[in-house]
């Protein structure tokens, strides 16, 4: 199955997610998208992301990779945190989709005209910042170049592997200081945790390209 194939496969499943909150998406909150954007070329960071090339290779996933950014520290909610891609819905979004697409060509400088946006899963509300969050699945059909936009929101634009997520010793939990605890990444760019890694594992799950890690596992991480 090709990849772009996968990831419909994964949107015609949609509803069966179980996401950061029991709460029902709507009810007044504001809406945000984000966006998955997945395509092919970048190699491995990792030891581990390496090795795990191999057995992703005949799953089609050997080579994808998916755009992540990291905030600016400056901010002031979420500083220095890892997330998607993309933003609140404004007045002149057109939905959930649009609204995905303009902010990560906001934030990343990507081309939307080279994005295929597949479709989208179910929203999740995020009780810490009050947003009920789409997250929109899409292929990079025809890529272009990513940064920083603006240092003062983003300090860093990266596309990391699926090797390196799925490497069993790149994952593990986070326990906040608040005592909240999730899923955790550590790609060997910037460690991911919370919402995004949430949504990371459940999508790379569903896809079929992950395998047994240690749970018990704890990956650390400093703050902003």
């Amino acid at each position: 199955m090709s990849a772009p194939e996968g990831l419909r496969h994964l949107v015609e499943a949609r509803g069966q997610e179980s996401w950061l909150s029991h709460r029902p998406a709507g009810g007044g909150a504001r809406e945000a998208g984000v966006l998955l954007l997945f395509g092919r070329g970048t190699a491995p960071r990792t030891p581990a992301g390496l090795q795990e090339r191999a057995r992703l290779e005949p799953l089609g996933a050997g080579d994808l990779d998916i755009l992540l950014l990291q905030r600016s520290t400056a901010l002031r909610h979420h500083a220095g945190q890892v997330a998607f891609p993309g933003g609140g819905l404004e007045p002149g979004d057109a939905d959930i989709v649009a609204a995905a697409l303009r902010e990560a060509q906001e934030e990343t400088g990507l081309d939307p005209a080279g994005v295929e946006v597949v479709g989208a899963l179910a929203p999740a509300h995020v009780p810490v910042s009050g947003f009920d969050v789409t997250p929109v699945v899409a292929w990079w059909r025809q890529e272009s170049p990513v940064r920083a936009v603006d240092a003062g929101e983003t300090a860093r634009v990266a596309r990391i592997p699926v090797a390196d997520l799925t490497a069993p010793e790149n994952r593990g939990r986070y326990r906040h200081p608040r005592g909240v605890v999730t899923t955790a990444f550590d790609p060997g760019v910037f460690q991911v945790w919370g919402f995004t890694a949430i949504v990371l594992d459940y999508v790379l799950d569903r896809l079929g390209w992950t395998t047994d890690w240690d749970t018990g596992r704890r990956i650390a991480i400093p703050p902003p």
